[in-house]
């Protein structure tokens, strides 16, 4: 059994189902990329495997780790290792982003360890998260500032790839992490995530647009339409879409523009 097994999803939200059918298998070591165009369901892929309330769960099961974890919330799927990058992070005012990582990997800790009195030593944290913002040529500056709070598209995006070097988790789901990256911050990123995944982590990257998997080479290539996946292959698969659009793949009687429900 694969990490992280998706069968037969079928996800609602606002009552409408905008997931049909989705089976997906992603492993350790295994970069996956999902690629569809707007409004597809490819960021309600993305909540549902993180447990978002707002996307129900109408019909399939979710395993991680050969666990049923469908009907976890997404603080125990995140323990068990699960991460999102969001497309769109959110500005936390009055929680730097120090405070926040140091946060998230004592509960981390917790969670696994089984105990409430193993709190990562502060020398431990601030060697790592140093060193991590160093690699990733994250300034050490934001260290201090708030979470988001002002940050630049870029430096939303840079803290995403550092919550996950700092977080470790088994598999990250990164949603249109590429959007709005210039050149430079979109390298950054994709180095990034290129160190990150292999024997300890596999990763989804959902995208609308090739430009990303020119740095991250992915195993696996999934097709996504009307909130459905209609063809998966190699990486050739993303060369072939960006040679031709998502036209060969849209199915008689669908449209681009009623293709799905999420906004993307």
């Amino acid at each position: 059994m694969s990490l992280l097994e998706i069968r037969n999803l079928h996800v609602r939200a606002d009552d409408k189902e905008i997931l049909k059918g989705i089976s997906l298998a992603v492993n350790k070591g295994e970069i996956h990329a999902v690629m569809g165009p707007n409004g597809s369901g490819k960021s309600t892929l993305a909540y549902a495997l993180m447990g978002h309330p707002a996307y129900e769960i109408t019909e399939g099961r979710l395993f991680f780790d050969g666990d049923d974890v469908t009907e976890l919330g997404a603080d125990e799927r995140a323990q068990r290792g699960l991460f999102l990058a969001f497309q769109y992070p959110h500005a936390i005012p009055g929680v730097t982003v120090t405070s926040f990582l140091r946060s998230a990997i004592n509960a981390v800790r917790k969670a696994r360890n089984g105990r409430v009195d193993d709190p990562i030593a502060i020398p431990e944290f601030r060697k790592e998260l140093l060193a991590q913002m160093d690699r990733l040529k994250v300034s050490r500056e934001l260290a201090s500032r708030y979470l988001n709070d002002g940050f630049s598209g870029g430096e939303k995006k840079r803290v995403e790839i550092l919550q996950m070097a700092m977080l470790k988790p088994r598999i990250a789901v990164l949603d249109e992490t590429d959007s709005g990256l210039d050149i430079d911050a979109l390298r950054v990123v994709a180095s990034g995530v290129n160190e990150l995944v292999g024997p300890e982590m596999g990763a989804l990257v959902i995208t609308h647009y090739q430009r990303i998997l020119n740095y991250v080479k992915p195993d696996h290539v999934h097709v996504f339409v009307g909130g459905r996946i209609v063809e998966s292959g190699g990486p050739e698969l993303a060369e072939k879409l960006e040679a031709e659009g998502y036209d060969p793949f849209i199915p008689a009687g669908v449209t681009v523009s009623n293709v799905g429900g999420d906004e993307e």
